[in-house]
């Protein structure tokens, strides 16, 4: 189905929100939107929303299976703003979202649908999971000037730092942290202050009066909590080029990085495995 406008889904193609989980995927440019939309798709969702300036192609048989909704993804505060009236219209399902060149990978993900995932974390009692972006990054800037190239696709398997979140006045949150690494910490210079963060609630419950934040926080504190308090949970990760094509389309970084690569970088296998190795995705209680 394809709508011509946020508010023309919200008023007619709801239907697509009662069965969950839901993908919300925003192209913010036609970047590996194929590949993005094929993976999600892949994983098990239910239902597929993909947010897109009209002028955007998809193949066919890809645009059959989605929901395609005509929507120009800036400034960024219109991706939140989406979430947001989305949140207000839809039943309690588990929904996710992303932008294009972002690619979700959970524990077992080879083997098990996200829907098998989300039904044991709701065992848990939690509405929402943590999930960390992990820059993804094209092993040669000269070959792939954008930064983006999955069949060459690098990131840093070292780097990466946790730091307990605070309230405005300086107390602890529980259970809260802020996390930072990949190229967002490497290249800081060039990364705004309130941009340089990798953890975002990536799959979260709708519910009443709930909020997505411009910081990839929700107004829920627990939404934003890592795990319960009796024991680790779950937690995914969203493997992205958003960083890496950020740094190279914009001019005042672009000629001061000739490449990504530092002697940390290790090939992406495109596989759980390799990030459940490296401790950027968490099984919990899940086997």
């Amino acid at each position: 189905m394809q709508y011509d406008s946020v508010n023309s889904f919200l008023q007619s193609g709801t239907d697509a929100l009662k069965k969950g989980p839901i993908a919300l995927i925003f192209a913010e440019d036609d970047v590996e939107l194929e590949s993005t939309t094929r993976h999600h798709l892949k994983l098990g969702f239910a239902n597929l929303i993909a947010f897109m300036p009209a002028e955007f192609t998809l193949p066919e048989e890809l645009t059959k299976r989605i929901h395609r909704v005509a929507l120009t993804c800036a400034p960024r505060t219109v991706v939140f703003d989406t979430i947001n009236k989305v949140i207000e219209a839809a039943p309690s399902n588990w929904m996710y979202y992303c932008y294009n060149a972002e690619y979700l990978f959970f524990p077992f993900c080879e083997t098990r649908t996200i829907g098998e995932m989300l039904a044991f974390h709701t065992e848990e009692r939690r509405d929402a999971m943590l999930t960390h972006v992990v820059d993804l990054y094209a092993d040669d800037l000269t070959a792939f000037p954008n930064g983006v190239a999955p069949d060459r696709a690098m990131l840093d398997r070292i780097g990466y730092y946790a730091h307990t979140r605070h309230t405005p006045d300086g107390q602890p949150l529980e259970r809260q942290l802020d996390m930072s690494g990949g190229l967002r910490w490497r290249f800081e210079d060039h990364i705004p202050y309130e941009r340089r963060r990798i953890d975002r609630i990536g799959l979260f419950k709708p519910r009443k009066n709930l909020r997505l934040l411009p910081d990839h926080t929700f107004n829920e504190p627990e939404y934003n909590t890592y795990s319960c308090p009796w024991h680790h949970n779950l937690t995914a990760a969203i493997c992205s080029f958003r960083a890496a094509k950020a740094l190279k389309s914009n001019a005042g970084s672009t000629f001061d990085i000739p490449s990504f690569k530092w002697r940390n970088s290790v090939a992406f296998e495109w596989n759980s495995t390799q990030l459940l190795d490296l401790g950027l995705i968490e099984p919990g209680q899940w086997f």
